[in-house]
């Protein structure tokens, strides 16, 4: 016989077992009990192990103990019995429901109720004679305690003959003498283990359809703790989620858009009850009273001093401790040693916070600080206890601000060893008691900002925002130096988050936008530092950006301002901007005071930085030491994309894309790196999913006008039937590019035009686009452009040196997708094209480039009469073998891509996987993955224990460059 395989995830041998105990009438017949806590899927086991009992004939009927119209005990079961023989189709059912009921008129007394379940058990066999069936009895737990000792008895004592019956509920009650009954009188019971997180990824991406990154597995399983395991917490989670639009699918796996901390069970007060509670629905006041605590603990760090305190003031009532007291009995808010109160379920004390109408909590907040500051005052209370700067951001008006600006700033300047983030709360919270006209608030100011930048925290400084314009807009008083290195650090920071200062909405609405746009007129040096905004693909140029700097040996070093911070000066900010332009400007400008004048490498990375877009990378090479790199901010996260693009890690930056477009979704603050999207789309076009590709470049505002952006707009509308509508806007794009000043990067878009002339047979459009690139490398002179005319020369007049030379420089800088040309082009050109043709094949297939490529290679080789070489997997034994493909199938891929790395047909992808589900006794692609994933695949020697791997897809291969 087939052994069955439930679609429940993780439940497939529950099911099994529950259905052999279905189908075992007659002398087999067996009860079993199903046991396990709330959102275990109790019922839904039962459930499925009946229709599967069905489908191989078995009748399968409930007993409906909670529609029984009876009282509690002997009556009720003898109703429900009476409600199952109803549905036995033959001639007998009003006889046996008759004898029922004649036992039911006898039974008085002790005596009777026992003649009354031995009759139950007679009719019972008796019915199993004529049509065998067998019972189910869900949410045992529930049944009244004496219908469920009668139950009990039934079963132990008086068992129907050939009735077999699966029972489940939670584990027993010892307080409930009905409870002890029933599992004695099970001949064997199985308990519902929670979900392994791979089983948990595994119903993530069943309920959503389709593939999901990991971090949102993660998420789900953090904001769960405890309830990780439990299938209905789990689709509790993501109901929410999927109602608000707070997932955002992106190359075909879904995101989350929203922060951990916002991820929250469905807010139903019965569902919350029946899930955060392991033994029983709360009452409503103790839901009450969880709500409050978690909106007290959702704002401040909590402790139980805190609460007692605030109860002899009189702000909450006696009976709080007591409530608070079975909270912590039933396993809901956890008390740390130090008597700190977090919720053990995070998801759980986030739906709590939107079931009621919000208690005005800021005066607990207020007692809270009060009681510490009439101890201490307010200064030592902040410097001795740091957290209650939370508090007194949360009391808000509630609090004096006399009191509560020394606290904040005690607080905020005290050096403790915990995150940091908490002291950039308390000097945000200080700034706002702190009018703009104080002294006290521009040095405020400076030490926020200098904090924030220390731990490379630009989200932090974006928070300064406010207060800062409010500065800007009033009378700067003796500190006009400090207030301006704020607003240059507040820029600097912005640009990180890939915002452009002044010509978005940032920091908020209009109004302030115009408010920013004006102080940086007034501030030269911060006004700079925001042109680099559209030079590095941040927004549009701005004419600031274009305006020609002053001469070097007239610009300010603000060495005395910025100290050694990441903040670049006037001169540096002047070398980054010229970077993206001429040579000669170029040259002029890196001759200038530059504190530390980067070397001749330095200067080379870059240039290469610039014509990415990549800050990050740029202000690496020109503050060195100084600029750490650290962080999650989107320059950050774009500069690791793009070196992760040049090593042809291709699936690790399509992954960072999707990181900085979900978090630019996600945090306020932060913005969608335009670039990143572009280079998402390169990846895409160059793998063929013309599709992905023209999403990620619907995002992509027509306002920016970066080279890599003309790039990839021009391989997508090209290689979609638009060849020459194309063609001419991509000539447009450059001389766009050189109004604005972006010559860095034009190389890349000029490189792809002569790919396609030439490939298509246009000597003059050829001829047109070597000479423009010729004439740019005259203009820039730099390492990428010398790389481009090189390749060019290889490409259109056969210089097989010149092709070499590029090779080799492409090969130092390292540029694995450029490298790619390079062998192409040495197939055609060069002495050795069996060596180049298998190079250019290994790197392709490590790009994931696929047989569209290698179907370009083969038309070179047939030109060269050498073969194109088979990839070779000798040296992979069949479980290694396997395991790349598990890898690959865990990664989403389908099998048009599989078939392309693998370099063999579909049909051998899908006998593969066919072998695959048998040997291992997975039914779906989802299912092995999650087996993959976890280990236990490995644990059963059906595959090695590899490590994962990433590869690329594949697809029709846009042309060079």
């Amino acid at each position: 016989m087939r052994q069955y395989r439930s679609p429940l995830v993780g439940r497939h041998g529950e099911v099994a077992a529950v259905a052999e105990v279905l189908r075992s009438t007659g002398a087999a017949a067996r009860t079993l009990l199903l046991t396990g806590g709330a959102g275990t899927g109790k019922t839904a086991v039962l459930d499925e192990a009946r229709r599967a009992a069905a489908e191989e004939g078995a009748k399968v009927l409930r007993l409906g103990w909670e529609d029984a119209p009876g009282p509690d005990g002997t009556a009720a079961l003898a109703d429900a019995v009476c409600g199952v023989l109803a549905k036995i189709h033959d001639s007998r059912p009003p006889v046996r429901i008759a004898v029922v009921r004649r036992a039911q008129s006898q039974a008085v007394g002790r005596g009777g109720e026992l003649a009354l379940l031995s009759a139950l058990g007679e009719v019972l066999a008796d019915a199993a004679q004529y049509a065998p069936f067998a019972l189910i009895v869900d949410d045992i737990h529930r049944i009244p305690d004496r219908t469920a000792s009668a139950l009990g008895l039934l079963l132990r004592v008086f068992r129907p003959a050939g009735v077999p019956v699966a029972m489940a509920g939670r584990p027993t009650d010892p307080g409930r003498v009905g409870d002890a009954q029933l599992p004695m009188a099970a001949d064997r019971v199985v308990e519902l283990p929670p979900l392994s997180p791979a089983e948990v990824g595994e119903l993530i991406v069943r309920q959503l359809g389709g593939p999901v990154e990991p971090g949102l597995v993660t998420a789900v399983l953090r904001s769960l703790g405890p309830l990780a395991g439990s299938p209905a917490a789990v689709l509790s989670v993501l109901a929410p989620l999927e109602e608000r639009g707070a997932l955002l699918e992106l190359d075909g796996r879904t995101r989350l858009t929203v922060p951990d901390s916002r991820l929250r069970l469905t807010a139903d007060a019965t569902e919350l009850g029946r899930l955060g509670w392991p033994d029983g629905a709360p009452d409503a006041d103790t839901i009450e009273m969880a709500a409050t605590l978690a909106r007290l603990v959702g704002r401040a760090e909590l402790w139980l001093d805190d609460l007692h305190r605030v109860r002899s003031l009189g702000g909450l009532p006696e009976a709080v401790g007591r409530a608070l007291d079975g909270l912590v009995r039933d396993g809901v808010v956890t008390v740390d040693r130090d008597g700190g109160t977090a919720f053990a379920v995070p998801a759980l004390a986030a739906a709590l916070m939107t079931l009621h109408a919000r208690p005005d909590v800021r005066s607990l907040h207020a007692m809270i600080t009060s009681s510490a500051i009439d101890r201490l005052g307010a200064a030592a209370a902040g410097a001795a206890h740091p957290r209650l700067a939370d508090h007194v951001a949360a009391a808000g008006p509630a609090l004096d601000a006399t009191l509560a600006a020394p606290l904040l700033l005690a607080a905020a300047r005290t050096n403790t060893k915990l995150d940091s983030s908490r002291r950039v709360r308390a000097y945000h919270s200080a700034l706002r008691h702190l009018p703009p006209h104080d002294t006290a608030t521009i040095g405020v100011l400076r030490e926020s900002a200098a904090l924030s930048l220390r731990h490379a925290d630009h989200i932090g400084v974006l928070a300064l925002g406010e207060p800062l314009l409010a500065c800007l807009d009033g009378p700067h008083g003796g500190d006009r130096g400090g207030l301006e290195w704020v607003t240059r650090a507040w820029t600097f920071s912005a640009l990180h988050e890939h915002r452009s200062p002044g010509t978005d909405n940032s920091p908020g609405t209009r109004d302030v936008t115009a408010r920013y746009a004006a102080a940086l007129g007034r501030l030269p040096a911060a006004a700079a530092l925001a042109g680099l905004g559209g030079l590095y693909g941040i927004g549009p140029v701005t004419p600031t950006a274009l305006r020609p700097g002053p001469p070097v040996d007239r610009v300010p070093d603000a060495g005395q301002e910025s100290g050694s911070g990441p903040v670049p000066s006037p001169a540096e900010v002047a070398l980054l901007a010229a970077a993206v332009g001429g040579g000669a400007e170029f040259d002029r400008v890196r001759q200038g005071p530059l504190r530390d004048a980067p070397d001749e490498a330095a200067l080379d990375r870059l240039r290469n930085a610039a014509a990415y877009g990549d800050l990050a990378g740029a202000l690496e090479a020109v503050l060195g030491e100084r600029y750490a790199g650290t962080g999650q901010s989107t320059a950050v996260q774009y500069h690791a994309m793009v070196r992760d693009y040049l090593a042809g890690h291709w699936e690790n930056a399509l992954s960072g894309a999707r990181r900085i477009e979900t978090r630019g979704r996600t945090d306020g603050a932060a913005r969608a790196g335009q670039l990143a999207r572009a280079l998402a789309a390169e990846i895409q076009l160059v793998r063929g999913e013309f599709g992905r590709a023209r999403e990620w470049l619907d995002l992509i505002p027509d306002s920016i006008s970066h080279p890599l952006v003309s790039r990839a707009r021009l391989g997508v509308r090209y290689w979609s039937g638009q060849g020459d509508g194309a063609l001419e806007e991509a000539w447009h794009d450059v001389r766009r590019a050189r109004e604005d000043g972006l010559l860095a990067g034009v190389d890349r878009l000029l490189l792809r035009i002569l790919s396609i002339t030439r490939e298509g047979d246009r000597p003059e459009a050829t001829r047109r686009a070597m000479e423009e690139m010729e004439t740019l490398h005259e203009e820039l002179a730099s390492p990428m452009t010398r790389e481009a005319v090189l390749l060019g020369r290889g490409m259109v007049h056969g210089d097989a040196a010149d092709a070499l030379a590029a090779y080799r420089l492409v090969r130092q800088r390292v540029d694995v997708p450029l490298l790619v040309d390079c062998c192409g082009c040495l197939v055609e050109v060069g002495e050795d094209p069996q060596r180049w043709l298998a190079e250019a094949t290994r790197n392709g297939h490590e790009l994931g480039m696929g047989r569209p490529i290698r179907s370009r290679l083969g038309a070179s080789a047939r030109q060269r009469n050498v073969s194109l070489p088979r990839r070779r997997t000798t040296r992979e034994a069949p479980g290694e073998r396997d395991a790349r493909l598990i890898d690959m199938v865990s990664d989403g891929s389908t099998n048009r891509q599989i078939a392309a790395r693998l370099a063999c047909s579909e049909k051998t992808v899908e006998q593969r996987l066919t072998r695959l589900f048998r040997r291992t006794g997975c039914r779906s692609r989802a299912e092995l993955a999650a087996a993959w994933l976890d280990g236990s695949l490995a644990q059963q020697g059906l595959v090695p224990g590899a490590g994962s791997r990433r590869h690329g897809g594949n697809g029709t291969a846009p042309p060079a460059g």
